[in-house]
C-alpha cells in the first residue's frame, strides 16, 4: 500500500483535488480578482505538469550504479 501513495499517479491526483478546491472556493466566493491572479498560475502548474508526464513517458528511469561504483563520480 505504501508503493501506491508514493506513485506519480497519487501526486497528480492529489494536486488535481488542492487545485480544484482552491478555484472552486474563490469561484464559490465571487473572488474575481484573486481568481484572474491565480488562473495563470494553475496555467503554468499545467504546463510544468504536462512537460514533465510528457518527460517520464519518453526517457527512461536512471540505471542505479553497481555498490562498489557509488564513490565514483562517473
Amino acid at each position: 500500500m505504501r508503493e501506491h501513495r508514493q506513485s506519480y499517479g497519487s501526486y497528480s491526483i492529489g494536486c488535481a483535488v488542492v487545485w480544484a478546491a482552491i478555484l472552486g472556493v474563490l469561484a464559490a466566493r465571487g473572488e474575481r480578482k484573486k481568481l484572474r491572479k491565480i488562473l495563470p498560475v494553475f496555467g503554468g502548474w499545467c504546463m510544468g505538469w504536462t512537460s514533465a508526464t510528457i518527460a517520464r513517458y519518453v526517457y527512461p528511469p536512471a540505471k542505479s550504479r553497481p555498490p562498489w561504483r557509488h564513490d565514483q563520480g562517473t
